[in-house]
């Protein structure tokens, strides 16, 4: 799967937008005619919420290789909102997209297998194989240690799939633990580690199908972590809105320009409510999505070129 994401980015970008919808984001008018079909409740947020998702999608495919919906903002509204999810997942495959489950699942080993079924792999049902989700990739929480994280990389390797394993997040509060020395290292250090043994094992071409989620909050430490996985790409959120910027990101990427794809979501789904691209106004939400996408390029292979 990893190689199907590489070629997408060779034709487009290294950029995966975020479909994280919050409802003070939904414009007026989606809300308005989302509530009139389906009442003013979660299925009607939920209508909205897919809607919402279709126009950024239509107006930002072309530009980039990737999405990644956010499955807690779905979640948020119940059952409804599941729904929205599941719909919007099937329309950018649909559209030609790598889809990123950002999902951030973990657990002990049987729990884990079913998440991994549930997003990446299929059950069995009177001999007849049905899918959940099916994103492409998801993203994974490695706390538990090996024995929730293989799982998935069973489901990977049955499915042609890949995960991202959570290393170093973008979040102020993530050195809590993750920045704790342990023998010497620290502990994002060793699951860094732990990401390139478990990819070595799942390759497909140059790269793996098990890739790890650092933020562009921590650049220096994307230096660190880039040597310790030289097989694993980055999944890199953080830009724009916490503060990441192209600059920032250079040594995140392999010498081959790869290794690494750039996640941004309130800074594009919300780009109309920037000062910046206020000039569309609300309604032409979609098209200020799509002006921040060609800004964001511009910025992110502008830096890798300089590099």
């Amino acid at each position: 799967m990893i190689s199907k994401l590489i070629e997408k980015i060779q034709k487009t970008a290294p950029i995966v937008v975020g479909l994280d919808p919050q409802l003070k984001f939904i414009p007026k008018h989606l809300l308005d005619a989302a509530y009139k079909e389906k009442g003013e409740n979660p299925e009607g947020v939920a209508e909205a919420i897919f809607e919402f998702n279709k126009g950024i999608v239509d107006a930002t495919a072309d530009l980039i290789p990737a999405v990644k919906p956010q499955i807690a903002m779905y979640e948020t509204f119940g059952i409804p909102g599941l729904i929205a999810f599941d719909r919007t997942v099937k329309y950018c495959k649909e559209k030609g997209l790598v889809v990123i489950g950002d999902i951030k699942r973990g657990d002990i080993g049987s729990t884990s297998a079913a998440y991994a079924q549930g997003h990446l792999g299929h059950v069995t049902i009177g001999g007849k194989e049905f899918r959940g989700f099916e994103e492409d990739f998801a993203t994974v929480n490695p706390y538990l240690g090996s024995d929730g994280v293989k799982p998935f990389i069973d489901v990977c390797k049955e499915e042609d799939k890949g995960i991202f394993v959570l290393v170093k997040t973008s979040n102020p509060s993530s050195g809590e633990f993750q920045d704790r020395v342990t023998d010497g290292r620290r502990i994002y250090e060793w699951v860094a580690q732990k990401v390139d043994e478990w990819g070595s094992d799942c390759m497909d071409g140059d790269y793996s199908n098990v890739g790890a989620v650092v933020g562009a909050t921590y650049p220096e430490e994307g230096r660190i972590l880039r040597d310790i996985m030289p097989r694993a790409f980055i999944l890199v959120p953080g830009y724009g809105a916490q503060g990441g910027k192209g600059a920032d990101l250079v040594h995140f990427f392999n010498h081959d320009g790869l290794g690494a794809i750039v996640n941004s979501s309130r800074g594009i789904i919300a780009a109309y409510t920037q000062e910046k691209y206020s000039k569309f106004g609300e309604a032409g939400y979609a098209d200020a999505a799509r002006a921040a996408v060609l800004d964001m390029k511009v910025d992110i292979l502008g830096a890798l070129s300089a590099k």
